[in-house]
């Protein structure tokens, strides 16, 4: 679909292409005074110095902690001097821990943090404003093209369905994911996102009534077409579901 999005953002792609990473991990630049990053990306110094050349970076943030959205993180501080902030501490490096709700007033725009628990426990989603015009980040809890995986232990299905629910409720955002295209409006990917999870919960319950009693077994009779890449990624998505069907 055809988005716009505003004069503020703008975006740079790591050269980390593959299965689990799309076209690679979309780095955002956002400011109108001053400039903020959200997800270095990998630790890949040609990148880090592209996404340092866009002007005086006054803060990073993370939308979660896995590898290919902070590794850089620590190096574009050190290039830049910006703090890091993020939900996990161990990712915070002269800056703040993020909690839910938060609002930071950073390069002219508010930021409202989101905690956005499920395809990891760490996970945030970003609502970022400047006036009439509002865009949320939303790292690897919904993506540009496809799904997300779940990464049991933790991430957890009922975490996931509750950020989604909130995430329906954005209306017409624009929605700057961790991986492929800008897309949206957030509600309507949300709806989506949440469409194809109930419909997977049931298809690991009819697995389970039909004998299924391990994440392989889940991921043998539901994820049958899933291509060799990403099988272990849909293994923890298969141990997630299963841990919430048997919970349930």
């Amino acid at each position: 679909m055809s988005v716009t999005t505003p004069a503020w953002m703008r975006g740079v792609t790591a050269p980390n292409p593959g299965p689990m990473t799309l076209q690679g991990t979309n780095t955002w630049i956002l400011g109108i005074d001053g400039l903020v990053v959200v997800d270095p990306g990998p630790l890949d110094e040609s990148h880090l110095l592209d996404v340092a050349m866009h002007g005086a970076i006054d803060h990073i943030l993370l939308t979660h902690g896995h590898g290919d959205h902070s590794d850089g993180a620590q190096r574009l501080h050190e290039l830049t001097g910006a703090p890091v902030s993020a939900w996990d501490e161990r990712h915070v490096s002269h800056g703040e821990k993020l909690t839910d709700a938060m609002t930071l007033r950073l390069a002219g725009l508010d930021i409202e943090i989101l905690h956005a628990p499920g395809h990891t426990m760490d996970s945030v989603c970003f609502i970022v404003s400047s006036g009439s015009e509002s865009v949320v980040l939303t790292g690897d809890t919904i993506l540009g093209a496809g799904s997300t995986v779940i990464a049991h232990p933790e991430g957890r299905v009922d975490d996931y369905l509750r950020t989604l629910e909130k995430l329906a409720q954005l209306d017409a955002l624009v929605v700057l994911p961790g991986h492929g295209p800008v897309t949206g409006p957030a509600s309507q990917r949300a709806k989506q996102y949440l469409d194809h999870r109930h419909a997977r919960i049931a298809q690991v319950r009819d697995a389970v009534a039909q004998g299924a009693t391990t994440p392989e077994h889940v991921l043998k009779v539901v994820y049958s077409d899933v291509h060799d890449s990403v099988r272990g990624a849909a293994l923890l998505s298969a141990q997630a579901h299963l841990m919430f069907v048997l919970e349930d």
